[in-house]
């Protein structure tokens, strides 16, 4: 049986890492670093994250071309239970994946996996070796932290990416609806942040969830809310 903190711990990962869109233009987002605090609803911290970005280029058919390196990863524990987990992405400076790699460890059950990408064959290959297995993508998929990023960029454009399938080991259908500014506490002060509304349904669970970002041009994340039956976790930027 799973053990109850992986059941509250694993659709918080899910709600705040997705993937999968169409080409867009190269990236603005600034190399950056960024911590958190995972709270329980009470508002007792339950553990801490780091989201981080950084770009580098690389020589491609002689040509210069640049790419980005996305990186999470969530440190939390309860009494006699310890979860450490990293996501690890490569993608182009147009927010198309080339690799994924995700490194989770929740009690005694770890599991390494990767994901590449091929933009030539528009698909998705799970692991490797005999126990490979392939997912139909495009030609510009999408790894978690990817769609994170380029979602930012395009709310820096006053849009949302529309519904479409998402990959994060399995398939999801995501939908993003833009709800308008609203002022939310981040520590001591209140700030005005785009607030997105997310749905997210899998091929064994569904989950709605809220982002809010800040109004500076990064679109920074500074909030995420997931509503569950043990009441509202949270993930709060620390300043």
């Amino acid at each position: 049986m799973k053990h109850p903190f992986v059941k509250i711990v694993s659709p918080f990962l899910l709600s705040t890492l997705i993937l999968f869109a169409a080409p867009v233009a190269e990236s603005t987002l600034p190399n950056e670093t960024l911590r958190y605090s995972v709270n329980w609803p009470t508002g007792l911290s339950l553990g801490e994250a780091t989201l981080s970005a950084s770009s580098s280029e690389k020589l491609v058919n002689g040509q210069t071309q640049p790419s980005m390196h996305f990186q999470f990863e969530l440190d939390a524990s309860v009494p006699g239970f310890a979860v450490s987990d990293k996501f690890r992405s490569a993608a182009s400076g147009s927010f198309c994946s080339a690799e994924f790699q995700k490194t989770t460890s929740h009690g005694s059950k770890k599991v390494d996996d990767k994901e590449t990408f091929d933009p030539n064959t528009g698909t998705v290959t799970r692991g490797s070796g005999d126990g490979a297995s392939e997912i139909l993508a495009n030609s510009c998929g999408k790894d978690a932290l990817a769609f994170l990023y380029f979602l930012r960029q395009e709310l820096g454009r006053g849009r949302v990416p529309p519904h479409q399938t998402v990959f994060f080991g399995a398939a999801y259908e995501i939908k993003l609806d833009l709800a308008g500014t609203e002022n939310v506490k981040i520590g001591n002060k209140a700030v005005d942040t785009d607030h997105v509304k997310a749905s997210v349904d899998g091929p064994s669970s569904s989950i709605k969830f809220d982002l809010f970002f800040l109004q500076d041009r990064a679109r920074t994340l500074a909030l995420v809310r997931v509503p569950l039956a043990m009441g509202t976790f949270s993930m709060e930027l620390a300043k």
